[in-house]
Protein backbone atom coordinates (compact mmCIF):
# COMPACT_ATOMS: atom_id res chain seq x y z
CA UNK A 1 0.00 0.00 0.00
CA UNK A 2 1.51 3.79 -0.79
CA UNK A 3 2.73 6.12 1.78
CA UNK A 4 -0.20 9.00 1.76
CA UNK A 5 2.92 10.95 0.62
CA UNK A 6 4.47 9.32 -2.64
CA UNK A 7 0.68 8.62 -3.30
CA UNK A 8 0.44 12.45 -3.47
CA UNK A 9 3.52 12.91 -5.26
CA UNK A 10 2.02 10.78 -7.91
CA UNK A 11 -1.38 12.59 -7.56
CA UNK A 12 0.98 15.64 -8.34
CA UNK A 13 2.36 14.18 -11.78
CA UNK A 14 -0.95 12.60 -12.65
CA UNK A 15 -3.02 15.94 -12.31
CA UNK A 16 -0.12 18.10 -14.16
CA UNK A 17 -0.21 15.63 -17.22
CA UNK A 18 -4.13 15.97 -16.98
CA UNK A 19 -3.74 20.03 -17.14
CA UNK A 20 -0.86 19.95 -19.88
CA UNK A 21 -3.08 17.31 -22.32
CA UNK A 22 -6.21 19.03 -21.70
CA UNK A 23 -6.75 20.12 -25.34
CA UNK A 24 -6.16 16.74 -26.72
CA UNK A 25 -9.05 15.55 -23.95
CA UNK A 26 -11.47 18.31 -25.87
CA UNK A 27 -10.52 17.72 -29.06
CA UNK A 28 -11.34 13.49 -28.18
CA UNK A 29 -14.29 14.91 -27.22
CA UNK A 30 -15.09 16.91 -30.40
CA UNK A 31 -14.30 13.65 -32.45
CA UNK A 32 -16.94 12.20 -30.60
CA UNK A 33 -20.02 14.94 -29.93
CA UNK A 34 -19.32 15.17 -34.36
CA UNK A 35 -20.90 11.54 -34.19
CA UNK A 36 -25.08 12.01 -34.48
CA UNK A 37 -25.11 8.80 -32.37
CA UNK A 38 -29.02 9.55 -31.88
CA UNK A 39 -30.25 6.27 -31.09
CA UNK A 40 -34.21 7.38 -30.88
CA UNK A 41 -34.39 8.28 -34.76
CA UNK A 42 -34.05 4.85 -37.16
CA UNK A 43 -32.23 7.08 -39.82
CA UNK A 44 -29.68 7.58 -37.22
CA UNK A 45 -29.02 3.65 -36.45
CA UNK A 46 -26.19 3.65 -38.77
CA UNK A 47 -24.13 6.52 -36.87
CA UNK A 48 -24.52 4.66 -33.84
CA UNK A 49 -22.87 1.58 -35.10
CA UNK A 50 -19.87 3.90 -36.31
CA UNK A 51 -19.58 5.73 -32.76
CA UNK A 52 -19.77 1.95 -31.40
CA UNK A 53 -16.29 1.64 -33.27
CA UNK A 54 -14.93 4.70 -32.46
CA UNK A 55 -15.39 4.02 -28.94
CA UNK A 56 -14.07 0.10 -29.39
CA UNK A 57 -11.14 1.73 -31.37
CA UNK A 58 -10.26 3.86 -28.29
CA UNK A 59 -10.25 1.68 -25.67
CA UNK A 60 -8.13 -0.70 -28.03
CA UNK A 61 -5.40 1.80 -28.27
CA UNK A 62 -5.44 1.84 -24.53
CA UNK A 63 -4.68 -1.99 -24.85
CA UNK A 64 -7.73 -3.12 -23.83
CA UNK A 65 -9.02 -6.42 -24.67
CA UNK A 66 -12.14 -5.14 -26.37
CA UNK A 67 -15.68 -7.53 -27.90
CA UNK A 68 -17.96 -6.02 -29.60
CA UNK A 69 -20.92 -8.03 -28.89
CA UNK A 70 -23.86 -8.34 -31.44
CA UNK A 71 -27.40 -8.23 -29.70
CA UNK A 72 -29.43 -9.08 -32.71
CA UNK A 73 -32.43 -6.40 -34.13
CA UNK A 74 -35.30 -5.06 -32.97
CA UNK A 75 -38.60 -4.54 -34.56
CA UNK A 76 -39.92 -1.14 -35.06
CA UNK A 77 -44.07 -0.08 -34.47
CA UNK A 78 -44.01 0.46 -38.31
CA UNK A 79 -43.23 -3.96 -38.83
CA UNK A 80 -39.38 -2.98 -39.96
CA UNK A 81 -36.54 -4.80 -37.85
CA UNK A 82 -33.58 -2.37 -37.24
CA UNK A 83 -30.43 -3.89 -36.18
CA UNK A 84 -29.09 -3.00 -32.91
CA UNK A 85 -26.06 -1.12 -32.04
CA UNK A 86 -23.19 -3.85 -30.34
CA UNK A 87 -22.22 -3.39 -26.39
CA UNK A 88 -18.57 -3.27 -25.79
CA UNK A 89 -17.37 -5.78 -23.48
CA UNK A 90 -13.65 -4.33 -22.49
CA UNK A 91 -11.00 -5.77 -20.59
CA UNK A 92 -7.58 -4.04 -19.13
CA UNK A 93 -5.19 -5.63 -16.80
CA UNK A 94 -5.96 -8.82 -14.87
CA UNK A 95 -3.53 -8.23 -11.87
CA UNK A 96 -5.52 -11.35 -9.36
CA UNK A 97 -3.76 -9.02 -6.63
CA UNK A 98 -5.97 -5.96 -7.96
CA UNK A 99 -9.67 -4.98 -7.51
CA UNK A 100 -11.53 -4.95 -10.54
CA UNK A 101 -13.71 -1.71 -11.41
CA UNK A 102 -16.18 -1.61 -14.16
CA UNK A 103 -17.01 1.19 -15.94
CA UNK A 104 -20.77 1.94 -17.51
CA UNK A 105 -21.16 4.40 -19.66
CA UNK A 106 -23.00 5.08 -23.41
CA UNK A 107 -22.05 6.68 -26.34
CA UNK A 108 -25.71 7.20 -27.88
CA UNK A 109 -27.54 10.55 -27.63
CA UNK A 110 -30.99 12.15 -27.56
CA UNK A 111 -31.81 13.96 -31.21
CA UNK A 112 -30.57 17.49 -31.64
CA UNK A 113 -30.94 19.97 -34.56
CA UNK A 114 -29.99 23.62 -34.50
CA UNK A 115 -33.49 25.03 -35.12
CA UNK A 116 -34.81 23.40 -32.21
CA UNK A 117 -33.31 26.68 -30.43
CA UNK A 118 -29.30 25.88 -30.21
CA UNK A 119 -26.90 28.77 -29.83
CA UNK A 120 -24.37 26.53 -31.95
CA UNK A 121 -24.14 23.33 -33.82
CA UNK A 122 -25.23 20.41 -31.69
CA UNK A 123 -23.01 18.17 -33.57
CA UNK A 124 -19.62 20.60 -33.68
CA UNK A 125 -18.31 20.86 -29.87
CA UNK A 126 -17.72 24.49 -29.60
CA UNK A 127 -16.25 26.38 -26.39
CA UNK A 128 -17.86 29.85 -25.18
CA UNK A 129 -16.71 30.96 -21.86
CA UNK A 130 -15.57 27.99 -20.66
CA UNK A 131 -18.31 25.79 -21.68
CA UNK A 132 -18.33 23.31 -24.07
CA UNK A 133 -21.73 22.96 -25.89
CA UNK A 134 -22.99 19.89 -28.24
CA UNK A 135 -25.24 17.30 -28.09
CA UNK A 136 -23.83 14.12 -25.67
CA UNK A 137 -20.92 16.50 -23.97
CA UNK A 138 -22.44 15.72 -20.67
CA UNK A 139 -25.07 12.83 -21.46
CA UNK A 140 -22.67 10.69 -21.49
CA UNK A 141 -20.06 11.05 -23.91
CA UNK A 142 -18.07 13.09 -21.64
CA UNK A 143 -17.88 11.31 -18.58
CA UNK A 144 -17.20 8.38 -20.77
CA UNK A 145 -14.13 9.90 -22.53
CA UNK A 146 -13.06 11.37 -18.72
CA UNK A 147 -12.91 7.75 -17.72
CA UNK A 148 -10.40 6.74 -20.64
CA UNK A 149 -8.50 10.11 -20.34
CA UNK A 150 -7.99 8.99 -16.85
CA UNK A 151 -7.02 5.17 -17.62
CA UNK A 152 -4.53 6.80 -20.46
CA UNK A 153 -3.28 9.48 -18.01
CA UNK A 154 -1.61 6.35 -16.23
CA UNK A 155 -0.58 4.51 -19.35
CA UNK A 156 1.08 7.22 -20.95
CA UNK A 157 3.12 7.70 -17.56
CA UNK A 158 4.07 4.35 -17.30
CA UNK A 159 2.63 3.95 -13.69
CA UNK A 160 1.34 0.24 -12.65
CA UNK A 161 -2.34 0.28 -13.04
CA UNK A 162 -4.14 0.55 -9.77
CA UNK A 163 -7.00 -1.26 -10.61
CA UNK A 164 -7.87 -3.84 -12.81
CA UNK A 165 -10.52 -2.09 -15.42
CA UNK A 166 -13.89 -3.55 -16.85
CA UNK A 167 -15.81 -1.22 -19.73
CA UNK A 168 -19.58 -1.71 -19.94
CA UNK A 169 -20.17 0.96 -23.18
CA UNK A 170 -23.61 0.55 -25.13
CA UNK A 171 -25.58 2.46 -27.86
CA UNK A 172 -28.85 2.57 -26.59
CA UNK A 173 -29.71 4.17 -23.54
CA UNK A 174 -31.46 6.77 -24.79
CA UNK A 175 -33.97 4.54 -26.19
CA UNK A 176 -34.06 2.03 -23.14
CA UNK A 177 -30.85 0.15 -23.20
CA UNK A 178 -32.47 -2.81 -25.16
CA UNK A 179 -30.94 -5.82 -24.91
CA UNK A 180 -28.31 -4.82 -22.32
CA UNK A 181 -30.24 -6.91 -19.14
CA UNK A 182 -30.48 -9.85 -21.07
CA UNK A 183 -26.40 -9.51 -21.97
CA UNK A 184 -25.84 -9.10 -18.10
CA UNK A 185 -27.54 -12.10 -16.90
CA UNK A 186 -25.94 -14.20 -19.81
CA UNK A 187 -22.38 -12.78 -18.70
CA UNK A 188 -23.14 -12.40 -14.94
CA UNK A 189 -20.77 -15.51 -14.46
CA UNK A 190 -18.31 -14.87 -17.17
CA UNK A 191 -17.44 -11.20 -17.87
CA UNK A 192 -18.64 -9.63 -14.71
CA UNK A 193 -17.52 -12.47 -12.33
CA UNK A 194 -14.24 -10.91 -10.48
CA UNK A 195 -15.74 -7.49 -10.87
CA UNK A 196 -15.64 -5.76 -6.78
CA UNK A 197 -17.31 -2.41 -7.90
CA UNK A 198 -19.70 -1.05 -10.84
CA UNK A 199 -18.92 2.78 -11.38
CA UNK A 200 -21.75 4.71 -13.54
CA UNK A 201 -21.06 8.27 -14.56
CA UNK A 202 -24.48 9.16 -16.34
CA UNK A 203 -26.12 11.79 -14.00
CA UNK A 204 -25.36 15.52 -12.35
CA UNK A 205 -24.49 16.89 -9.30
CA UNK A 206 -27.22 18.91 -7.76
CA UNK A 207 -25.30 22.56 -8.10
CA UNK A 208 -22.95 23.94 -10.41
CA UNK A 209 -20.31 24.15 -8.36
CA UNK A 210 -20.43 21.75 -5.55
CA UNK A 211 -19.36 18.41 -6.26
CA UNK A 212 -21.79 15.08 -5.44
CA UNK A 213 -22.45 11.20 -5.59
CA UNK A 214 -25.69 9.98 -6.17
CA UNK A 215 -26.75 7.09 -4.09
CA UNK A 216 -30.29 6.30 -4.89
CA UNK A 217 -33.26 6.98 -6.97
CA UNK A 218 -36.98 6.48 -7.54
CA UNK A 219 -38.71 3.87 -9.48
CA UNK A 220 -41.34 4.13 -11.53
CA UNK A 221 -44.86 2.42 -11.72
CA UNK A 222 -46.91 4.03 -14.80
CA UNK A 223 -51.03 2.84 -14.33
CA UNK A 224 -52.99 3.19 -16.92
CA UNK A 225 -57.32 3.33 -15.79
CA UNK A 226 -59.94 2.83 -18.79
CA UNK A 227 -63.39 3.81 -18.70
CA UNK A 228 -65.73 2.27 -21.44
CA UNK A 229 -69.49 2.57 -22.06
CA UNK A 230 -70.08 1.65 -25.42
CA UNK A 231 -68.57 0.88 -28.82
CA UNK A 232 -69.25 4.32 -30.10
CA UNK A 233 -69.10 8.09 -29.38
CA UNK A 234 -72.08 9.24 -28.84
CA UNK A 235 -73.87 13.14 -29.11
CA UNK A 236 -74.14 15.22 -26.23
CA UNK A 237 -77.80 16.66 -27.26
CA UNK A 238 -79.18 13.07 -28.05
CA UNK A 239 -77.86 10.89 -25.05
CA UNK A 240 -76.15 13.80 -22.44
CA UNK A 241 -78.30 13.69 -19.53
CA UNK A 242 -79.32 9.98 -19.87
CA UNK A 243 -75.86 8.23 -19.56
CA UNK A 244 -73.22 7.33 -16.97
CA UNK A 245 -70.52 9.31 -19.27
CA UNK A 246 -67.14 7.84 -19.10
CA UNK A 247 -65.12 11.53 -18.86
CA UNK A 248 -66.66 11.63 -15.71
CA UNK A 249 -66.54 8.63 -13.95
CA UNK A 250 -62.65 8.98 -15.33
CA UNK A 251 -62.11 12.56 -14.02
CA UNK A 252 -63.85 11.41 -10.49
CA UNK A 253 -61.44 8.35 -10.57
CA UNK A 254 -58.25 10.42 -11.44
CA UNK A 255 -59.31 13.39 -9.15
CA UNK A 256 -59.44 10.53 -6.12
CA UNK A 257 -55.50 9.88 -6.49
CA UNK A 258 -54.13 12.64 -4.72
CA UNK A 259 -54.58 15.60 -2.73
CA UNK A 260 -54.15 19.63 -2.86
CA UNK A 261 -50.56 18.94 -0.93
CA UNK A 262 -49.49 16.25 -3.24
CA UNK A 263 -50.17 13.60 -0.55
CA UNK A 264 -51.05 10.47 -2.82
CA UNK A 265 -54.62 9.29 -1.33
CA UNK A 266 -54.47 5.66 -2.33
CA UNK A 267 -54.91 3.96 0.93
CA UNK A 268 -51.94 1.69 2.45
CA UNK A 269 -49.66 3.13 0.19
CA UNK A 270 -47.28 5.31 2.59
CA UNK A 271 -47.24 2.01 4.93
CA UNK A 272 -44.03 -0.03 3.58
CA UNK A 273 -41.84 2.93 3.29
CA UNK A 274 -38.45 3.27 4.87
CA UNK A 275 -38.27 5.00 8.06
CA UNK A 276 -35.99 8.43 7.96
CA UNK A 277 -33.26 7.72 9.96
CA UNK A 278 -31.25 10.75 12.29
CA UNK A 279 -28.01 9.53 9.99
CA UNK A 280 -29.77 9.96 6.83
CA UNK A 281 -31.96 13.24 7.61
CA UNK A 282 -27.56 14.85 8.42
CA UNK A 283 -27.55 14.67 4.87
CA UNK A 284 -29.66 16.94 3.80
CA UNK A 285 -28.80 20.35 6.38
CA UNK A 286 -25.21 20.32 4.13
CA UNK A 287 -26.46 20.03 0.87
CA UNK A 288 -26.30 22.64 -1.67
CA UNK A 289 -29.54 23.37 -3.07
CA UNK A 290 -30.88 26.99 -4.73
CA UNK A 291 -34.39 26.94 -4.30
CA UNK A 292 -35.02 30.16 -5.97
CA UNK A 293 -33.10 28.96 -8.89
CA UNK A 294 -35.29 25.44 -8.82
CA UNK A 295 -38.04 27.64 -8.80
CA UNK A 296 -37.14 29.67 -11.72
CA UNK A 297 -35.96 26.74 -13.72
CA UNK A 298 -39.42 25.58 -13.29
CA UNK A 299 -41.32 28.75 -14.22
CA UNK A 300 -43.72 27.90 -11.52
CA UNK A 301 -45.27 30.59 -8.72
CA UNK A 302 -44.70 28.47 -5.27
CA UNK A 303 -43.74 25.12 -4.65
CA UNK A 304 -45.29 22.68 -2.15
CA UNK A 305 -43.23 22.82 0.33
CA UNK A 306 -41.13 26.08 1.42
CA UNK A 307 -37.36 24.59 2.64
CA UNK A 308 -34.87 22.88 1.49
CA UNK A 309 -35.51 19.91 2.97
CA UNK A 310 -39.20 19.31 2.68
CA UNK A 311 -38.34 19.82 -1.01
CA UNK A 312 -35.67 17.45 -1.74
CA UNK A 313 -37.19 14.59 0.91
CA UNK A 314 -40.26 15.06 -1.47
CA UNK A 315 -38.46 14.50 -4.61
CA UNK A 316 -36.19 11.75 -3.41
CA UNK A 317 -37.05 9.97 -0.19
CA UNK A 318 -41.12 9.92 -0.33
CA UNK A 319 -43.15 8.78 -3.28
CA UNK A 320 -45.34 10.74 -5.78
CA UNK A 321 -48.22 10.55 -8.07
CA UNK A 322 -48.48 12.62 -11.28
CA UNK A 323 -51.50 12.27 -13.57
CA UNK A 324 -50.32 12.73 -17.34
CA UNK A 325 -52.74 12.73 -19.41
CA UNK A 326 -56.30 11.18 -21.30
CA UNK A 327 -56.37 9.32 -24.23
CA UNK A 328 -59.54 9.13 -26.50
CA UNK A 329 -60.90 12.93 -25.17
CA UNK A 330 -61.22 15.42 -27.15
CA UNK A 331 -58.24 17.61 -26.82
CA UNK A 332 -58.12 19.66 -30.43
CA UNK A 333 -59.22 23.66 -30.43
CA UNK A 334 -63.05 25.00 -30.59
CA UNK A 335 -65.97 22.99 -29.34
CA UNK A 336 -67.19 19.39 -30.31
CA UNK A 337 -69.86 17.93 -28.22
CA UNK A 338 -69.13 14.77 -27.84
CA UNK A 339 -69.27 12.08 -25.34
CA UNK A 340 -66.36 9.78 -25.70
CA UNK A 341 -66.86 5.99 -25.89
CA UNK A 342 -63.74 5.04 -24.01
CA UNK A 343 -61.01 7.14 -22.16
CA UNK A 344 -57.76 6.16 -20.71
CA UNK A 345 -56.18 8.05 -18.07
CA UNK A 346 -52.44 7.91 -17.91
CA UNK A 347 -50.36 8.24 -14.09
CA UNK A 348 -47.93 7.21 -12.55
CA UNK A 349 -46.55 6.63 -9.35
CA UNK A 350 -42.60 7.02 -8.52
CA UNK A 351 -41.95 4.89 -5.50
CA UNK A 352 -39.19 4.71 -3.09
CA UNK A 353 -37.80 1.86 -0.93
CA UNK A 354 -39.49 -0.56 0.89
CA UNK A 355 -42.38 -0.13 -1.49
CA UNK A 356 -43.44 -3.18 -3.24
CA UNK A 357 -44.24 -3.01 -7.21
CA UNK A 358 -47.04 -5.73 -6.63
CA UNK A 359 -48.41 -4.49 -3.83
CA UNK A 360 -48.88 -0.98 -4.78
CA UNK A 361 -50.58 -2.08 -7.86
CA UNK A 362 -53.00 -3.86 -5.82
CA UNK A 363 -53.27 -0.50 -3.47
CA UNK A 364 -54.00 1.63 -6.79
CA UNK A 365 -56.43 -1.45 -8.31
CA UNK A 366 -58.68 -1.98 -5.01
CA UNK A 367 -58.97 2.15 -4.33
CA UNK A 368 -59.50 3.00 -8.00
CA UNK A 369 -62.61 -0.01 -7.29
CA UNK A 370 -63.87 1.40 -4.46
CA UNK A 371 -64.15 4.56 -5.87
CA UNK A 372 -66.12 3.08 -8.98
CA UNK A 373 -68.44 1.29 -7.43
CA UNK A 374 -69.65 4.13 -5.44
CA UNK A 375 -70.50 6.18 -8.47
CA UNK A 376 -72.99 3.07 -9.43
CA UNK A 377 -71.95 3.28 -12.85
CA UNK A 378 -72.63 0.83 -15.28
CA UNK A 379 -69.65 1.25 -17.70
CA UNK A 380 -66.47 -1.26 -17.82
CA UNK A 381 -63.58 -0.07 -15.41
CA UNK A 382 -59.94 -1.33 -16.55
CA UNK A 383 -56.71 -0.59 -14.11
CA UNK A 384 -53.46 -2.20 -15.60
CA UNK A 385 -49.56 -1.12 -14.44
CA UNK A 386 -48.26 -1.32 -17.97
CA UNK A 387 -44.21 -0.67 -16.62
CA UNK A 388 -42.94 -0.55 -13.32
CA UNK A 389 -39.17 -0.19 -12.40
CA UNK A 390 -37.99 -0.34 -9.47
CA UNK A 391 -35.56 2.34 -7.01
CA UNK A 392 -32.27 1.45 -6.53
CA UNK A 393 -30.68 2.88 -2.93
CA UNK A 394 -26.95 1.91 -2.18
CA UNK A 395 -25.32 2.69 1.30
CA UNK A 396 -23.18 5.91 1.49
CA UNK A 397 -20.95 4.25 4.18
CA UNK A 398 -19.25 1.72 1.20
CA UNK A 399 -15.77 1.34 1.03
CA UNK A 400 -16.56 2.47 -2.74
CA UNK A 401 -18.60 6.09 -1.78
CA UNK A 402 -15.33 6.49 1.34
CA UNK A 403 -12.90 5.89 -1.89
CA UNK A 404 -14.88 8.63 -4.11
CA UNK A 405 -15.37 10.91 -1.45
CA UNK A 406 -11.23 11.28 -0.54
CA UNK A 407 -10.92 11.88 -4.77
CA UNK A 408 -13.27 14.57 -4.11
CA UNK A 409 -11.65 15.70 -1.75
CA UNK A 410 -7.89 16.00 -2.73
CA UNK A 411 -9.12 16.92 -6.56
CA UNK A 412 -12.04 19.49 -5.73
CA UNK A 413 -10.96 20.64 -1.94
CA UNK A 414 -14.44 19.80 -0.47
CA UNK A 415 -16.37 17.06 0.52
CA UNK A 416 -19.19 16.16 -1.76
CA UNK A 417 -22.86 16.27 -1.43
CA UNK A 418 -24.61 13.00 -0.91
CA UNK A 419 -27.47 13.38 -3.11
CA UNK A 420 -30.22 10.96 -4.78
CA UNK A 421 -32.57 11.45 -7.61
CA UNK A 422 -35.72 11.77 -7.88
CA UNK A 423 -36.26 10.10 -11.47
CA UNK A 424 -35.60 6.76 -12.28
CA UNK A 425 -32.08 5.24 -13.25
CA UNK A 426 -32.72 1.76 -14.40
CA UNK A 427 -29.25 0.66 -15.36
CA UNK A 428 -28.28 0.92 -11.87
CA UNK A 429 -30.82 -1.56 -10.63
CA UNK A 430 -30.00 -3.43 -13.15
CA UNK A 431 -26.65 -3.81 -12.33
CA UNK A 432 -27.23 -4.14 -8.78
CA UNK A 433 -29.66 -6.86 -8.94
CA UNK A 434 -28.22 -8.90 -11.82
CA UNK A 435 -24.46 -8.68 -11.05
CA UNK A 436 -24.99 -8.18 -7.06
CA UNK A 437 -21.94 -5.78 -6.31
CA UNK A 438 -21.46 -2.55 -4.98
CA UNK A 439 -22.77 0.21 -7.60
CA UNK A 440 -22.29 3.66 -7.42
CA UNK A 441 -23.15 6.81 -9.65
CA UNK A 442 -20.46 9.44 -9.70
CA UNK A 443 -21.48 12.35 -11.74
CA UNK A 444 -18.80 14.93 -13.14
CA UNK A 445 -21.46 16.97 -15.18
CA UNK A 446 -22.84 19.94 -13.00
CA UNK A 447 -26.72 20.65 -12.66
CA UNK A 448 -26.89 23.44 -15.33
CA UNK A 449 -25.60 21.30 -18.15
CA UNK A 450 -28.87 21.03 -20.03
CA UNK A 451 -28.80 17.38 -20.79
CA UNK A 452 -31.67 15.94 -23.61
CA UNK A 453 -32.12 19.86 -23.67
CA UNK A 454 -31.09 22.58 -26.31
CA UNK A 455 -27.42 23.74 -25.59
CA UNK A 456 -26.35 20.83 -23.92
CA UNK A 457 -22.97 21.24 -22.63
CA UNK A 458 -20.02 20.42 -19.97
CA UNK A 459 -17.56 22.88 -18.63
CA UNK A 460 -14.13 22.60 -19.53
CA UNK A 461 -13.01 22.61 -15.79
CA UNK A 462 -15.61 20.17 -15.09
CA UNK A 463 -14.36 18.07 -17.85
CA UNK A 464 -10.84 18.03 -17.14
CA UNK A 465 -11.24 18.17 -13.15
CA UNK A 466 -13.55 14.69 -13.58
CA UNK A 467 -10.80 13.28 -15.70
CA UNK A 468 -8.60 14.04 -12.76
CA UNK A 469 -10.98 13.13 -9.76
CA UNK A 470 -11.59 9.76 -11.86
CA UNK A 471 -7.71 8.91 -12.05
CA UNK A 472 -7.26 9.89 -7.75
CA UNK A 473 -10.44 7.30 -7.49
CA UNK A 474 -8.44 4.42 -9.30
CA UNK A 475 -6.15 4.75 -6.09
CA UNK A 476 -8.33 5.78 -3.31
CA UNK A 477 -9.77 2.13 -4.49
CA UNK A 478 -6.04 0.42 -4.96
CA UNK A 479 -5.62 1.14 -0.99
CA UNK A 480 -8.88 -0.16 -0.01
CA UNK A 481 -7.11 -3.61 -0.96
Amino acid sequence: VMSSSSSSVLETEIFQYIDVHQSDFIEDLKEWVAVESDSVQPDRRKEVIRMMALAADRLAVLGATVNLVNLGSHQLPDGQDLPLPPVILGELGKDPQNPTVCFYGHVDVQPAKKEDGWKTDPYTLTEINGNLYGRGATDNKGPVLAWINAVETFRALKLAMPVNFKFVIEGMEEAGSLGLEKLLEEESQCFFSDVDYIVISDNLWLSTKKPALTYGSRGNACFSVEVECGDKDLHSGTFGGIIHEPMTDLIALLGSLVDPTGRIQVPGIYDSIAALTEEEKKLYESIEFDLEEHKNNSGVKKFLYGTKEEILLHLWRYPSLSIHGIEGAFHEPGIKTVIPAKVIGKFSIRQVPHMDLLVVKQQVVEHLEGVFSKRNSPNKLKVSMPLGAKPWLADVNDPLYKAARRAIKTVFGEDPDFIRDGSTIPVARMFQTVIQKSVMMFPIGAADDGEHSQNEKISRHNYIEGTKVFAAFFLEISKLH
